[in-house]
C-alpha cells in the first residue's frame, strides 16, 4: 500500500488489529506539508491590584505599576523593567475594564476577568463563558486536553471568590488543579491499564443515564424540566470529555523531561512553586497537549496558600502589601512583589520565543497569545485593569506600544480610610475590555460576533 506523508498530520497513527502506534514529527512532512501554523492561549491572573502612588508622591517614578509616556515612547519602572528585553514582543493597556461590574468591590470581581458578565456584588450569581472557554471550543478537540485550568488555591472557590479563571458556556466554574506534581503526571506520565475499561464503563452509564433523564422529563413540571436541563448540560459535557479521552487512549501520550521544574514545590516555596505552574503552561504547549491554559496566581482578599507567594521577596502575605501603601517604604514593597510576578511570567515568554515553532517557522511565542493581567487596578477599585499582551505576530499582532487609554484620569494613592476607591464616582469611563477581548478570539481563529456584550473589536494592536 502506498502512503503519502504529505496527507498525514502528526495527530495520526498507524494501525494494526490491537495496536496504534503514533507517527512522530517527520522531516519529510515540513518539506512536503508545512504543519499549520497552531495558535495558542494563556492567561494568568494576578490578585490585588498593582501600584498606583498619586503623581506627587515621591515613589511614582519608580514604582508606579503603569508605564511612563505612551505609545512606542513609554518607559518601564521598577515593577516591569525585568520586561524590557522583551518590550518588542508585548503591549501594555490601562483604562480598559468590563462594564458590568465597574462598582463591584476589587475582593469580588476576579470571577469576571475573562467573562465580562454581570456577577453582581450581592445576591444571585450568574456568570458567562470565559475568554478561553471559548477558545477551547474551536480548539479543544485538535489536542488530548481541551484546556488546562490552574490555579494556587485549587478547586472553584466560591461566587465572587472564585478560585479558577475559567468558566463553561453555562457559566459554571471549572475546577482549577494547584499542584505542579498532579499536572505533571496527568498531562505525561501513563495511565494504568484498566483505563481503557474504566472509559467504557463511564460511557456506558453515562448513556444510561441520559435514557432514564428521557423518561423522567415527561413527568416534571416546567420548572423541574428546566432544573433537569441544566443538569444534563452538565452530564454533556461530561459525555464529550469521556468521548475526547477515548479517542486519545491509543495515542501515546509525550515523553517528556521536567528539567529543573520542582514539582513537589508548594506556595511555601513561592519562586519555585510559581516556576513549576508556568511551566506546565510551557510544557504542554510545546507537547501541543492543549492549546488552551489558564493559571490564577492567587484569590482575591488574601484568602488561600496563594498569598504565601510573596514569601518568595521576603515577605509574609501577599494580600497585606496591597494594604501596607501608606507606610514608610510601602509602594515599593508592593511594586517588588508585583516586579517578581512579571519576572516570572516574562520568564514563561521568553522561553517560548527562545524555541522554535516545531515544524514550522518561527517560534512559539510567535502563535502563543498570553495574556497578563488583575481584575483591579488601585485599591479595591474595579477599573483601568492593568495588562499586558504577549506574543501572537504571528496573528496580526503589532507590539512595543503602550496604549494608554486613561491619561491624566487614573486613580491612585494609598487609602487610609473612609471612602473607598471602587464607592467614588467617575468623570472618565473605560473602554470595554471585550472590544480586546473578541479581536484575540478573532485572531485565534474564532468567529465570534461578539464578546462579554462587545461587537466592533479593537483594532489598534
Amino acid at each position: 500500500m502506498h502512503l503519502d506523508l504529505a496527507s498525514l498530520d502528526r495527530r495520526r497513527f498507524l494501525r494494526g488489529s490491537t495496536l496504534a502506534l503514533a507517527l512522530p514529527w517527520l522531516e519529510t512532512w515540513s518539506r512536503r506539508a508545512p504543519r499549520a501554523r497552531p495558535r495558542r492561549f494563556a492567561c494568568i491572573y494576578q490578585p490585588d491590584g498593582v501600584p498606583m502612588p498619586l503623581r506627587e508622591d515621591p515613589a511614582f517614578e519608580d514604582w508606579s505599576w503603569f508605564p511612563h509616556g505612551d505609545d512606542a515612547g513609554f518607559r518601564f519602572t521598577k515593577c516591569l523593567d525585568v520586561l524590557e528585553p522583551l518590550r518588542g514582543e508585548l503591549s501594555v493597556f490601562s483604562g480598559l475594564s468590563h462594564p458590568a461590574v465597574r462598582a463591584v468591590h476589587g475582593h469580588s470581581n476576579a470571577d469576571q476577568f475573562l467573562t465580562g458578565a454581570d456577577t453582581g456584588a450581592r445576591g444571585d450569581y450568574h456568570n458567562s463563558i470565559s475568554l478561553d472557554q471559548a477558545f477551547a471550543a474551536e480548539v479543544g478537540d485538535l489536542t488530548r486536553y481541551a484546556s488546562l485550568v490552574m490555579s494556587s488555591d485549587g478547586g472553584t472557590g466560591t461566587a465572587r471568590g472564585a478560585h479558577t479563571l475559567s468558566f463553561d458556556r453555562n457559566g459554571r466554574a471549572i475546577p482549577a488543579a494547584h499542584r505542579p506534581k498532579k499536572v505533571f503526571d496527568s498531562l505525561f506520565v501513563t495511565s494504568d491499564g484498566a483505563a481503557r475499561q474504566r472509559l467504557a464503563m463511564s460511557r456506558s452509564a453515562l448513556d444510561d443515564l441520559l435514557e432514564d433523564a428521557r423518561a423522567l422529563r415527561r413527568r416534571l413540571s416546567s420548572r423541574d424540566r428546566e432544573s433537569l436541563e441544566h443538569y444534563l448540560d452538565a452530564v454533556r459535557e461530561t459525555e464529550q470529555k469521556v468521548e475526547q479521552a477515548r479517542r486519545w487512549a491509543d495515542v501515546p501520550l509525550p515523553t517528556v523531561d521536567p528539567g529543573e521544574l520542582r514539582l513537589e514545590a508548594t506556595p511555601d516555596d513561592a519562586r519555585a512553586y510559581l516556576q513549576a505552574m508556568l511551566g506546565m503552561i510551557r510544557l504542554a504547549f510545546q507537547t501541543d497537549s492543549t492549546r488552551t491554559a489558564t493559571y490564577q496566581i492567587g484569590r482575591e482578599n488574601g484568602v488561600g496558600i496563594s498569598d504565601h507567594l510573596a514569601r518568595a521577596v521576603g515577605f509574609e502575605l501577599a494580600h497585606q502589601l496591597s494594604h501596607e501603601t501608606k507606610n514608610e517604604g510601602g509602594w515599593k514593597n508592593f511594586g517588588v512583589y508585583c516586579r517578581f510576578l512579571a519576572e516570572e511570567v516574562g520568564r514563561l515568554a521568553q522561553q517560548l520565543k527562545d524555541t522554535p515553532e516545531p515544524g514550522g517557522d518561527g517560534n512559539m511565542l510567535d502563535n502563543t497569545l498570553i495574556l497578563f493581567g488583575s481584575a483591579s487596578s488601585a485599591f479595591h477599585l474595579s477599573r483601568n485593569y492593568p495588562l499586558i499582551l504577549f506574543g501572537g505576530r504571528h496573528m496580526g499582532f503589532r507590539h512595543g506600544r503602550y496604549h494608554d487609554h486613561v491619561g491624566e484620569h487614573a486613580y491612585g494613592g494609598a487609602w487610609s480610610g473612609g471612602t473607598e476607591p471602587w464607592q467614588r464616582e467617575f468623570e472618565h469611563e473605560d473602554l470595554p475590555l471585550g472590544e480586546l477581548y473578541l479581536t484575540m478570539l478573532r485572531r485565534l481563529g474564532v468567529d465570534a460576533a461578539s464578546f462579554a456584550g462587545c461587537s466592533k473589536g479593537m483594532d489598534e494592536v
